[in-house]
């Protein structure tokens, strides 16, 4: 098993306990809910990186024949969440915004903005992947824009 299946149960314990504190504290929830929704289409598709992180390091050729089948059945609809990941983030920041008003001196915000910042150059560069070019280097720019997606959202989290 990879690291990054425990990295990512961990993040989304950690999401599930401040969903469930933030809904017991604020008395308008909906931005809660989008923004959870969001992360919870994040992490599926974050999870394939662990995934193929096991494929590349198992011993056994049954567990990477099952896991690459498994994987190749989500393949189809791996953009399509990860734009929707970005559709519910956008919605999650335009009821922030509507709330709290914009203001990067707030760190909540600050890395929220960076966080969906970043989430929109990793969406285009998955369509940009799919339609365009499918080189090395693209496919290392997606990887590490979700690397850096997972920590500015676990930023996010701690603000």
């Amino acid at each position: 098993m990879s690291v990054w299946f425990l990295f990512n149960a961990a993040l989304l314990i950690w999401a599930v306990w401040n969903v469930t504190a933030g809904l017991s504290d604020h008395t308008a929830y909906v931005h809660i809910l989008l923004g959870f929704a969001g992360f919870l289409f994040f992490i599926f598709n974050w999870t394939r990186n662990a995934v193929f992180s096991t494929i590349r390091n198992a011993e056994s050729r049954a567990t990477k024949v099952r896991l690459a089948r498994m994987s190749k059945r989500i393949v189809p609809y791996h953009r399509w969440t990860g734009t929707t990941a970005l559709v519910l983030i956008i919605l999650h920041a335009m009821s922030i915004v509507t709330l709290y008003s914009f203001d990067l001196t707030n760190p909540k915000i600050l890395t929220g903005f960076m966080a969906a910042l970043n989430l929109f150059i990793l969406v285009l560069s998955g369509w940009y992947r799919l339609l365009f070019d499918s080189s090395l280097k693209i496919r290392r720019l997606h990887i590490g824009l979700g690397i850096s997606m997972f920590c500015f959202t676990a930023l996010h989290f701690i603000f």
